[in-house]
């Protein structure tokens, strides 16, 4: 049965398409031409992080992090950023019974907004600084295992990217389910490994209540 769920951040709670657009303001890059490439470095299957180096050689990510803090220009997302979904999606699973946490590849800042966003909401929330491991590190999702108290078969990983959240979270013994959202989701819906993958795979997570519910119901 599954017991717990767990969900990704960036594109799955989070429409990450203003964060990028500062990306592209930052780089003095027109928004348009960031998101072509944004999709063309995802559709060839290399990291996102490629995209920078397409406009800026030797770009590093993690000092112009604290670049843009420094100028004023911190990333940041906030309540508006949700995907509508969001919302009423934890309201019904937590009504449902089910443990509920957010762990995702983000920085220590990205964690204290996520902390002042969903304070009631969920029974955890872990980032990949936090932790000192990132996805797709089969380890970062021991930890996810080791800090929810049900057994890993029992806890759904759902995000957008069958590379970076699917792939390791079905290695590391759990089920997983794929939204279809944003640019990752969007390129690699289609692939097999999204048809195969995935226990569940859906358009809004207002789905998973159903889908969830049909599941455990067919466990028993």
């Amino acid at each position: 049965m599954i017991r717990a769920v767990v969900f990704d951040v960036g594109e799955c709670l989070v429409d990450e398409t203003r964060e990028y657009g500062t990306w592209a303001d930052w780089l003095q890059v027109p928004r348009h031409t960031f998101a072509a490439m944004f999709g063309a470095v995802i559709a060839q299957g290399r990291d996102y992080r490629g995209v920078f180096q397409e406009f800026q050689p030797g770009f590093d990510l993690y000092a112009e992090r604290e670049r843009r803090a420094e100028a004023g220009q911190p990333e940041h997302f906030g309540e508006d950023d949700l995907y509508p979904d969001v919302r009423p999606a934890l309201t019904q699973l937590r009504a449902d019974g089910l443990w509920l946490g957010i762990a995702g590849n983000q920085t220590v800042r990205a964690g204290k907004i996520l902390r002042e966003l969903f304070t009631n909401d969920v029974d955890l929330i872990g980032t990949s600084d936090d932790w000192g491991v990132s996805k797709p590190d089969i380890a970062f999702f021991d930890r996810v295992a080791e800090v929810v108290p049900h057994d890993v078969d029992e806890i759904l990983y759902v995000g957008d990217r069958v590379d970076n959240d699917l792939r390791p979270a079905v290695v590391a013994g759990m089920p997983t389910a794929l939204v279809r959202r944003g640019p990752w989701a969007t390129i690699q819906w289609n692939t097999q490994a999204a048809k195969e993958l995935p226990t569940f795979r859906v358009e809004s997570l207002l789905e998973l209540s159903g889908m969830i519910g049909q599941f455990n119901g067919t466990m028993r």
